[in-house]
């Protein structure tokens, strides 16, 4: 599966989510681009965004969009609070589907 790190996340994430091939918004040139206009150009190539804005739920209307989403939940987007969440995002990403919405870790905060 094809995956995008959203800018929000450290790029360092990427080297724990193998097998899939994981590019980073910065590597691929579209840092400061907004969110709707992100998932346009990102629905062409990848399979998933994963990130930690939560906000992105309430701001675009995903189901429009041929990418699936995957939200993570932690405290920070600091690496020892997202490391924990990697089995599960690894668990979760045959589940992602265009046009959906995954989300990983505490989803009850």
């Amino acid at each position: 599966m094809r995956l995008l790190l959203d800018e929000n996340l450290p790029r360092g994430l990427k080297r724990h989510l193998r097998p899939h091939t994981v590019l980073t918004v910065q590597e691929m040139g579209w840092n400061g681009i907004k969110n709707g206009h992100l998932l346009i150009r990102a629905q062409a190539e990848f399979q998933a965004l994963v990130t930690i804005d939560g906000n992105m739920i309430y701001q675009q209307h995903v189901a429009t969009f041929a990418i699936g989403l995957v939200v993570l939940h932690a405290p920070s987007n600091d690496m020892n609070d997202l490391l924990p969440l990697v089995a599960d995002i690894l668990g979760e990403l045959p589940n992602v589907k265009p046009g959906e919405v995954v989300h990983v870790g505490d989803w009850g905060r």
